[in-house]
């Protein structure tokens, strides 16, 4: 299975008598964005944690290929964005990014600046992040991801709670990570996003993938 993509193979995990995910098999590729889609309970979050090392299958095959065989590798190579930031809420934006980039070994400084630029957070970084409102935390959650630059991108319900302004501006930065070659995986409702991205689209249903389509 050596290969530049992460790949699932007949892929299966059980909670007791709960089958959550059955024989799923798919592919993502670097520089391309993968969207996840499907009904509540589709399997789509358990795909999500499997891919993230967060669960492990409980039959089938993982493979992460050049990000690493073992979960410490990968997750030095993985950014994620939940539906809910996990900043730590009584730390500033500034703060959360900059303990991000200490843990990665990155210059703090440096990554304060870059996201400064890039998620024009200056204006309320010196903020609690309780402070914040949902477009506002979420900007410090992507870039507290992606500090360390890297090459597996998780995005759980990226736009729940975000206005135009803010899809747009998460469409660009899922865009421009695509570009430098990361592989991107997203689980969404939003359909309009997803169609955005020009995404492959994986659909799952009661745990099996259902159909597929690549623009």
């Amino acid at each position: 299975m050596a290969s530049d993509a992460v790949e699932l193979r007949n892929v299966t995990k059980t909670y007791g008598p709960v089958r959550a995910l059955v024989g799923v098999s798919c592919r993502f590729e670097p520089g391309r964005v993968s969207v996840v889609r499907g009904p509540n309970g589709s399997g789509k979050s358990t795909l999500l944690g499997i891919v993230g090392t967060l669960t492990r299958a409980t039959s089938g095959r993982v493979d992460h290929g050049p990000l690493g065989s073992r979960r410490a590798e990968v997750r030095k190579t993985l950014g994620w964005v939940g539906h809910e930031s996990l900043c730590y809420p009584d730390l500033t934006g500034r703060e959360n990014i900059e303990l991000a980039a200490h843990l990665h070994g990155c210059d703090a400084g440096a990554a304060f600046r870059r996201a400064e630029e890039r998620f024009e957070v200056g204006a309320f970084a010196g903020r609690a992040v309780r402070t914040y409102s949902r477009g506002q935390r979420q900007r410090i959650a992507l870039a507290r991801a992606l500090v360390h630059e890297p090459r597996l991108l998780l995005l759980d319900e990226p736009t729940t709670g975000l206005d135009v302004a803010a899809v747009e501006r998460l469409i660009g930065v899922v865009r421009d990570e695509a570009n430098r070659g990361v592989t991107v995986l997203v689980v969404t409702h939003d359909a309009a996003f997803s169609d955005a991205l020009s995404a492959d689209i994986i659909l799952l249903e009661r745990g099996r993938r259902v159909a597929a389509a690549s623009s």
